[in-house]
């Protein structure tokens, strides 16, 4: 009798839990599967990175002497199923148990409890201590406070790993947060240094091969394919950014400039949730790179906010509220997904540019997800389901515990405020001071009500005044309605039946 260890597809690290006391006796089950590759349908990129990293692994696990069962997706007796694959091996193998280390999205988590009642095998499942803070004591932070507030939940994980903390316990630099500093707009030329392309070997290019051949048909451009699939790449690329990009990260992480879908954004978000990298070794080196003077404060700070702070933050929010989570729709949302998300095919410039990015790297950094093709689809009302399942589907670095709390809580507030202290609406006004977007765009960011206004400009006001009942009471948002209300009449119903026009011309595919 033997162990069945079955690793998945985001679980790449040699330090899994379920890895821990494995012997040359165990079987390690590794399987491609079309039901994960098409429950919605994925970046081909994103697929083929999946799978090449696997596919790396495996073959670093066998070197090691152990015995690994790989199923290619090509493997005529590949099922597609998960459980039939696992219930496969156990017939052949004579598995005494199924050990897995927890898995990062619920519909699984869901798959292995059901495993328990009616696999036949037991089923061991075990922590997934590769994450820096746990299920459990995320549930202890957030025991009974009224506002789940990222930045106190920062600060608490700032303090137990000692992140950029003096000796005397206070904040390296005096503050906890320098987001003041990491808000510049882009200069005029701005552009980022050359980014590492890593050589393709057999193993890739057949997965290549393959996902060609069998994904084509989904949105998104396979080649040029740059990634990293092992984590010795993945550490040269980590290394690249502490090197050339780190220093310029905090002042230009939020601009958004014309044919530059990376700047100086670090890349490495796919290798960390993939399972490459881990978070404890990136901040530290991070931290390593202030010490030296080689990165200012704001920089680093802001970088490792992003994982100590906002990653860990963000899968606690998941944990603690699903199933329920998934379903929340605060305001009601249920306007047809345009088809532009998928095309480019727009003239509004910002949105055309970020599915462009989208569409050719399988990436777009947060501030175009967030303020772009986020809060066009906020300001819309677009349906909370369609708008979930593109962010899931178009981005490397996405799955369901990452993505539902950022599309959800951050770019769509359709949470009702558990994740965020009010909704990330923003007029033209805001993109035109954080890129040169507008500069190319048909629409005038200085308008709000002629034909060439910008669409978000009308869009802004009339998601404020349609969801007024629900957020008139929120502080932050005071201001904002203060502005509303002081419009005359004539000019609140020139906005709105504006704001109408838009979203009919969005239906009509005329936007």
């Amino acid at each position: 009798m033997t162990n069945l260890r079955l690793i998945l597809g985001d679980q790449l690290s040699s330090s899994l839990s379920s890895l821990k006391d494995v012997t040359k006796d165990d079987v390690i089950l590794m399987c491609e599967l079309m039901e994960e590759a098409t429950y919605v349908r994925h970046h081909p990129k994103k697929i083929a990175f999946i799978f090449s990293a696997m596919r790396h692994f495996a073959e670093e696990l066998k070197a090691k002497g152990y015995w690994v069962r790989y199923i290619t997706l090509d493997d005529p007796h590949n099922t597609g199923s998960l459980e039939k694959e696992t219930r496969r091996v156990i017939r052949e193998s004579r598995v005494k148990q199924v050990i897995v280390t927890e898995p990062s999205e619920y519909r699984l988590h869901k798959t292995f409890e059901f495993w328990r009642i009616d696999l036949g095998t037991p089923i061991n499942i075990l922590p997934d201590t590769r994450f820096l803070c746990t299920q459990e004591e995320f549930k202890r932070w957030a025991g009974h406070r009224r506002h789940l507030r990222m930045e106190y939940f920062y600060r608490d994980m700032r303090k137990k790993y000692g992140f950029l903390i003096e000796q005397d316990g206070e904040p390296t630099g005096g503050r906890w947060n320098f987001d003041k500093e990491n808000r510049k707009s882009p200069p005029r030329g701005l552009s980022s240094p050359k980014r590492i392309s890593h050589l393709k070997d057999h193993i890739t290019r057949d997965v290549l091969s393959l996902v060609k051949k069998r994904f084509s048909h989904h949105f998104g451009n396979l080649e040029p394919f740059h990634y990293a699939v092992t984590r010795q790449q993945a550490l040269i690329e980590l290394a690249h950014f502490i090197r050339e990009l780190l220093p310029y990260f905090g002042d230009y992480q939020d601009v958004m400039v014309v044919g530059e879908a990376y700047l100086y954004h670090s890349m490495i978000s796919s290798y960390l949730n993939a399972g490459l990298l881990l978070p404890l070794e990136v901040c530290q080196i991070a931290e390593q790179a202030y010490r030296a003077g080689k990165a200012p404060l704001n920089a680093v700070e802001g970088f490792i906010r992003q994982i100590l702070g906002w990653r860990e933050y963000v899968r606690g929010i998941y944990w603690m509220h699903m199933p329920q989570y998934g379903e929340m729709n605060h305001f009601n949302a249920k306007e047809p997904f345009p088809d532009f998300y998928w095309t480019a095919n727009t003239k509004m410039f910002c949105i055309a540019e970020a599915v462009k990015h989208t569409r050719d790297h399988a990436y777009s950094h947060h501030i175009q997800r967030l303020m772009v093709t986020g809060n066009f689809a906020l300001l819309t009302g677009l349906d909370v389901k369609q708008v979930q399942e593109w962010y899931l589907a178009v981005y490397s670095d996405a799955y369901e515990w990452v993505e539902m709390p950022n599309t959800l809580g951050m770019a769509l507030f359709v949470d009702g405020g558990i994740m965020g202290s009010k909704p990330y609406a923003a007029s033209g006004k805001y993109i035109d001071k954080m890129s040169n977007f507008c500069e190319q765009c048909s629409y005038d960011p200085d308008k709000t009500t002629t034909i060439n206004a910008c669409p978000f400009n009308s869009l802004y006001w009339d998601f404020m005044a349609r969801n007024q009942d629900k957020l008139k009471q929120n502080h932050r948002l005071s201001y904002v309605y203060s502005s509303w209300n002081r419009f005359s009449p004539q000019k609140q119903k020139a906005i709105r039946e504006h704001a109408t026009e838009i979203i009919k011309d969005m239906r009509d595919g005329k936007l």
